[in-house]
C-alpha cells in the first residue's frame, strides 16, 4: 500500500489513552460515539486524535469490534483532506464504505457503523460526481444509512449535517421537484438539520462550512452573505485535534480563494 501523507501539523496535538477519555465528550460531541472500555481501541482513538491517521486505522482493524470505527473514521478523515490521488481517495471511501456495511450486519445498533457507510458513500458520490451516484442507486443508500444513524444516536450532530448536505446536494443536482419526489430530498429538512447540527454542536466548524455550502446551492447568492459569515466563524474556530484542524482550514482556505 501506497505511504499515506503525513498529517501536516504532527506534534500540535498530542493524546494518549488517558487524555482522550479525560477530553472524551468535548472530541466527540460530533460523532456521539461511546467511550470505548478496551485499552486496544483507546490507544487507536489516541493516534487518530493525533493525527497519525494510518496508525489509527491500523490500531483499530487490529483491535476489532469498536475499533472497526476508529479505522473507518481515521481513513475517511485522511481520504478527504490528505490523499492526493483521486484514484486512491476513491479507493479507500470504497473500503470505508465496505467495512462499515459489515459491522452495521454483524452490530445492527451502532450508529457510526451506519455513519461511516453513509459517508463514505456521499463522498465516493461527490468524487464520481452526485448525478452518475444518483443514477447508480447510492443517494437512497446514503439517506437510509444516515437515518438510521440519527435514529439510534438522536444526539448525532455529524449524521445530521451529512444528511443536510444530501438534501442540498440532491435538489442542486436534480432540482426540487425530481429531488423531493424520487429522493426524498427537501429544501427544509435540510436547513432543519443543519441548524439542529449546529445547536447539539455549537463549535462545529465543519457544520458551518457545510451549512454556508447548502445555503449557496439552495438558496442561491442572496445567501452569500450568510455563508460568508459562517465560513469566518468556522475559521476562527478553535481545533481540539487533528481532525478539528483539518476543518478550520479548509475554511480559511476557501476564504482565500
Amino acid at each position: 500500500m501506497a505511504k499515506w501523507t503525513p498529517f501536516p501539523h504532527a506534534g500540535d496535538y498530542s493524546f494518549d489513552a488517558t487524555s482522550v477519555k479525560k477530553h472524551w465528550a468535548r472530541l466527540h460531541t460530533g460523532d456521539a460515539e461511546p467511550c470505548p472500555k478496551d485499552a486496544a481501541v483507546l490507544q487507536a482513538w489516541a493516534l487518530f486524535h493525533s493525527g497519525d491517521f494510518e496508525k489509527a486505522t491500523a490500531a483499530g482493524l487490529a483491535a476489532g469490534g469498536p475499533g472497526i470505527t476508529v479505522a473507518n473514521k481515521a481513513t475517511a478523515i485522511y481520504a478527504n483532506y490528505l490523499e492526493q490521488k483521486e484514484k486512491t481517495r476513491l479507493d479507500l471511501f470504497t473500503q470505508v464504505a465496505e467495512r462499515a456495511e459489515a459491522q452495521a450486519g454483524e452490530d445492527p445498533n451502532n450508529a457510526n457503523a451506519w455513519y461511516w457507510h453513509a459517508y463514505a458513500l456521499g463522498r465516493y458520490s461527490q468524487g464520481i460526481s452526485v448525478a452518475k451516484a444518483l443514477a447508480q442507486g447510492l443517494g437512497g443508500k446514503v439517506k437510509e444509512s444516515l437515518e438510521k444513524s440519527i435514529a439510534l444516536a438522536p444526539k448525532h450532530a455529524d449524521a445530521r449535517i451529512a444528511l443536510g448536505a444530501f438534501h442540498a446536494e440532491v435538489i442542486d443536482k436534480v432540482g426540487s421537484l425530481i429531488g423531493g419526489m424520487t429522493y426524498g430530498a427537501k429544501k427544509d429538512t435540510g436547513l432543519k438539520l443543519f441548524q439542529e447540527a449546529l445547536k447539539l454542536n455549537p463549535g462545529s466548524a465543519i457544520a458551518m462550512v457545510e451549512y454556508a455550502n447548502a445555503l449557496v446551492m439552495l438558496e442561491g447568492d442572496k445567501k452569500m452573505k450568510e455563508a460568508t459569515q459562517l465560513y469566518e466563524k468556522a475559521a476562527a474556530c478553535e481545533s481540539a485535534d487533528a481532525m478539528e484542524r483539518l476543518d478550520v482550514e479548509m475554511a480559511r482556505a476557501e476564504l482565500e480563494d
